[in-house]
């Protein structure tokens, strides 16, 4: 369908004069004054697993995907409203049949068309990939693509009426990649990316220091759904030490600091008269994952006892004082979760709440003795616990020291805290490395079968991104269901219910509810705009 020549040579060659770029950082905050144009600098603690779509299922890669890989529908600013955004239109043909039309004239930065051949190459891969890292679990309800013309792509879905695709569309499963740069069946490289210039979103990466800097130039050829680029030039840097964001954003030599600054940072920064510090609606969660496998008692244990290993899990849940997190460790910037999505989200229950604990949200200890008692469990049960010292902010450490605290102090159990970098522990967690271990998520659309598909409907064909084993055949038919359901009171009951399955299983145990917040200075424009419902922070809003 396409005729395309020399697009890697013509990279290839570039590639000395972008890396050079990369090497560059303001000391300034950057801008030149203007409103639009000039240059700006964001620091984040947040680090980049791979700028491959399928490679990456996380919050630091996906805020690169957001900017330079082109979407066929994303949400409007300030709203959690779908629109197309490379597609011309998007809507059902029929019950099975979602049809995407897309703009004509698009072209990759290098010079390659965009067709629906790399619409269905980008999904294809992602499928036949299936990377432990990667979003496919997104795409459990995608049966097959096709391509009629240069211009038509047909999903064919596996249930009727699939609510969800849209925002799947829109979300890390989405991106669409240039099928002359990326590899069909493998992770492809990240300097080989950015030499091939395999971006079509608001930005292109111009030049690329893995996890210490990423320098974003305004992409002219962008035809997706936000307006052009309000800065030229953009800067990501990457901080190891929180502590180090904060004094630069207090001097002005960045211009906006991203996740994650500790919440006693944050207080101390609204104090400052040359800062802001903007608060954005909250569907971030922080969780305890149980590997069924390798926990005590799991399934690979030498103890293997599935009565046993759930009542561990119980027990914890009884145990665990989550308001006293969020007040102490995070100045209630995060509030306790009751359960395995959100509250706000149409179809949230808070089952844990009442199941576990005291039945109003706080700790039982008597209750956890008794339920490890009843199942024959010898006290205190020794837990090796892990959890990440720099992707989910300079707080981890205290949410994570605390829990220990509260845990060891029932005398039912003995906890073994330990902490990994992130790019090592998400490798390792799905390696089976951990018994438990600490996760956060932010969805990839505004809707609580994200806080459910990726992490419960576990197949064969569609492993769960958390992929710790819990594989239950009721559990699945469920999560096919639900999406289906077009009647909001069905649909939200059908939610409830599964709720409730996990709440008695605990897969994971559901800890924090937090909400985004971002620090600037006083002249940056825009950033309010991009904390919205739909949880992307989008660089072409901002401006100084």
């Amino acid at each position: 369908m396409k005729r395309r020549t020399g697009a890697k040579a013509v990279a290839i060659a570039a590639a000395g004069a972008l890396l050079l770029s990369a090497c560059s950082t303001s000391t300034t905050g950057g801008g030149d004054g203007d409103d639009e144009g000039g240059m700006l600098t964001v620091g984040t603690t947040d680090k980049v697993v791979a700028l491959d779509p399928a490679g990456a299922y996380d919050n630091g890669s996906s805020l690169v995907e957001q900017q330079v890989y082109p979407f066929l529908l994303a949400y409007k600013p300030g709203t959690a409203d779908l629109n197309p955004s490379i597609a011309e239109s998007a809507d059902f043909a029929e019950p099975t049949k979602y049809e995407v039309k897309l703009k004509e004239g698009m072209k990759f930065a290098n010079g390659n068309e965009l067709t629906s051949s790399d619409v269905k190459f980008s999904f294809d891969r992602q499928l036949k990939i299936q990377d432990p890292n990667g979003p496919s679990s997104l795409l459990g309800g995608l049966k097959s693509v096709e391509t009629p013309d240069e211009q038509t792509v047909i999903f064919n879905l596996k249930r009727e009426n699939d609510q969800t695709w849209p925002g799947v569309l829109a979300s890390a499963a989405g991106p669409i990649v240039d099928e002359d740069v990326f590899d069909a069946d493998a992770i492809t490289e990240n300097q080989e990316i950015v030499d091939g210039k395999a971006f079509a979103g608001p930005y292109t990466i111009a030049g690329f220091d893995f996890n210490k800097l990423i320098t974003y130039k305004a992409y002219d050829g962008y035809k997706g759904y936000l307006e052009p680029a309000k800065t030229e030039t953009v800067q990501m840097k990457y901080y190891s030490d929180a502590n180090n964001m904060k004094l630069d954003v207090q001097e002005n030599k960045i211009d906006v600091a991203w996740r994650s600054l500790s919440a006693t940072d944050i207080e101390d920064l609204g104090k400052k008269e040359n800062l802001t510090v903007h608060k954005g609606p909250g569907g971030e969660i922080r969780y305890i994952v149980f590997n069924l496998d390798t926990m005590p008692f799991g399934a690979k244990t030498d103890e293997a006892d599935e009565d046993k290993a759930l009542a561990v899990r119980q027990a914890m849940a009884d145990s665990v004082d989550r308001q006293a997190v969020a007040s102490q460790v995070y100045k209630d910037t995060f509030t306790p979760l009751y359960s395995h999505v959100p509250d706000g989200l149409p179809g949230a229950d808070q089952p844990l709440k009442s199941e576990y604990g005291d039945g109003e949200g706080g700790p039982d200890v008597a209750k956890a003795k008794k339920a490890l008692k009843e199942a024959g469990v010898e006290t205190p049960v020794k837990l090796n616990l892990q959890y990440n010292p720099d992707h989910y902010g300079p707080s981890s450490g205290d949410e994570y020291a605390l829990i220990k605290d509260q845990l060891d102090k029932t005398g039912l159990f003995d906890v073994n805290l330990q902490s990994t970098e992130w790019v090592q522990y998400n490798k390792d967690r799905t390696d089976d490395a951990y018994p438990m271990y600490q996760l956060g998520w932010f969805p990839d659309y505004s809707d609580a079968d994200n806080y459910l598909m990726p992490f419960f409907y576990d197949t064969d064909d569609t492993p769960s991104f958390l992929g710790n084993h819990y594989r239950d055949k009721t559990m699945n038919k469920e999560l096919d269901a639900q999406s289906s359901i077009d009647d909001k009171d069905k649909r939200a009951a059908a939610l409830k219910k599964i709720q409730g399955q996990l709440a008695e299983e605990l897969p994971t145990l559901p800890l924090l509810q937090g909400s985004q917040i971002a620090v600037s200075g006083k002249d940056v424009k825009g950033v309010d705009d991009t904390l919205d419902p739909a949880f992307q922070f989008r660089l072409a809003l901002l401006s100084k």
